[in-house]
């Protein structure tokens, strides 16, 4: 089995003392890559260290997350734009971007305002857009709307909805659905949505080190834990395995160009 984990904050500092090891036991769960996305400017530089490290395995995107919007976010986005000019080919995505109000809509103009921003910027740059969302599909699907015939397609990262939203996201073209560990929760009910969502619009991810899959809830959550993501998404879909690792990595493949 190969797979792809199409999100995964490898270069958080949870991973710095075993960083090796965890890429290790990555590649012999049958990872063929790990997809990093970034969160904001301060970690940027070590989040490109860390992809440079394991170049060809890693890949890294550029995004500003909405968590850490605020009001200087302009300014923020200058200089990120600047970076991916002056390195076009470092950047596979722009993410992770979104919509969070689930703790707060303190910034909540400042989140919808740079996330516009920074879909603009994916069509601009024909980089997929990686986007998370929390409480915000409504708003979300307001301004993707906006750009639907020219966006270059990305991933709704962790999905945990219901068929009806599901449906929604699936309406935009080019884009695929993240799922995690989430799936493999006792009281989720993404078993009974995901048949509803075509395989060939589906991807793995852990979002390490958060959200790690039953039976390793609780635990620092790595790549090498998505088996367990595709064997309940084989279960799902009354598939084999195989046949689910085969085409989210091809889906993913294609997407980012990584084929």
């Amino acid at each position: 089995m190969e797979y792809i984990d199409t999100h995964a904050h490898i270069d958080g500092e949870e991973f710095d003392l075993d960083r090796n090891e965890m890429i290790l036991r990555a590649r012999q769960a049958g990872a063929k890559s790990i997809l990093v996305p970034a969160i904001n400017l301060a970690s940027l530089k070590s989040l490109r260290n860390v992809v440079n490290q394991y170049n060809g395995f890693a890949y890294a995107m550029i995004g500003l997350h909405p968590e850490d919007v605020r009001d200087d976010w302009r300014d923020v986005l200058a200089e990120m734009r600047n970076i991916q000019a002056s390195s076009p080919d470092e950047f596979i995505a722009i993410g992770e971007v979104g919509l969070d109000f689930y703790w707060s809509r303190e910034y909540q103009q400042q989140q919808l305002e740079c996330f516009e921003e920074q879909v603009k910027w994916s069509i601009y740059s024909r980089l997929p857009l990686v986007i998370h969302c929390r409480k915000a599909q409504n708003e979300m699907v307001a301004i993707l709307k906006k750009y639907r015939t020219d966006l270059p397609g990305g991933i709704f990262h962790c999905f945990a909805g219901n068929e009806k939203e599901a449906a929604e996201l699936l309406a935009f073209d080019r884009f695929l659905i993240g799922v995690g560990g989430v799936l493999t929760f006792k009281k989720s009910h993404l078993p009974e949505v995901l048949p509803f969502i075509p395989l060939n619009r589906l991807v793995v991810e852990t979002d390490a080190p958060y959200m790690a899959p039953v039976p390793m809830r609780g635990k620092r959550n790595e790549s090498s834990f998505i088996p367990y993501i595709i064997n309940k998404m084989a279960e799902a879909y009354g598939i084999s395995p195989d046949e689910v690792a085969r085409q989210t990595t091809q889906n993913a493949e294609t997407l980012f160009n990584l084929a």
